[in-house]
């Protein structure tokens, strides 16, 4: 999905740019259209694609969202992203999940580790690092162990890029019409769970 909305009205300046790091099945792409769908309703410019490969379940896959106050010129992959987002921790040994992030980007990892038990289980260097339960948030509050919403949450409470409020309201809009109450209400749960129990270093 790749489209823009009209210019941004918002306090955020410049182009962002995430990269998602998932297995198949984890909800990867569909986290990063969510945060771009959010970012329409904020009268954005938004892209949000995959990076196509095996398409199995389990196999490892890559997404990527932008989302910029003025025009978008670029569509290839994310290179440099300022944000990546990693659904599945065991990635993090055999996949470079940070490889062109600048010194300072913000790594989110779907980990019940505090970043800094993780960061020296995995001896990840550099980097402002975080980390939420993310599968076992939505084992919890949707019934399945699919981290794509919570860790959407968690990186609202890092970037601060959309009040929790408007991202709670798109799931009720979004959602809604697509699957039953108790489905809406308990991914709205996880979602706002995780915002609250991501962790930082």
């Amino acid at each position: 999905m790749t489209t823009k909305t009209r210019k941004s009205r918002s306090s955020t300046h410049g182009l962002t740019e995430i990269r998602w790091h998932g297995r198949g099945g984890q909800g990867a792409v569909t986290a990063a259209k969510m945060v771009a769908e959010v970012a329409l309703g904020q009268n954005r410019y938004f892209q949000a694609f995959p990076e196509y490969g095996p398409e199995r379940s389990g196999a490892p896959i890559v997404a990527f969202t932008r989302i910029s106050d003025e025009p978008i010129q670029v569509y290839s992959g994310v290179e440099n992203p300022h944000i990546v987002v990693v659904l599945d921790p065991s990635l993090l040994s055999i996949v470079d999940v940070t490889k062109g992030a600048p010194d300072d980007a913000v790594v989110l990892v779907n980990s019940d580790m505090p970043p800094a038990d993780l960061r020296a289980h995995y001896k990840m260097k550099g980097h402002k690092l975080f980390t939420v339960a993310a599968t076992k948030i939505a084992t919890e509050t949707i019934g399945r162990p699919i981290p794509n919403t919570p860790m959407v949450g968690a990186l609202v409470r890092i970037t601060g890029m959309f009040p929790i409020e408007d991202v709670v309201e798109f799931l009720r809009a979004d959602f809604g019409k697509k699957f039953p109450p108790k489905v809406v209400e308990g991914n709205i749960k996880a979602l706002t769970r995780s915002y609250e129990e991501v962790q930082a270093e």
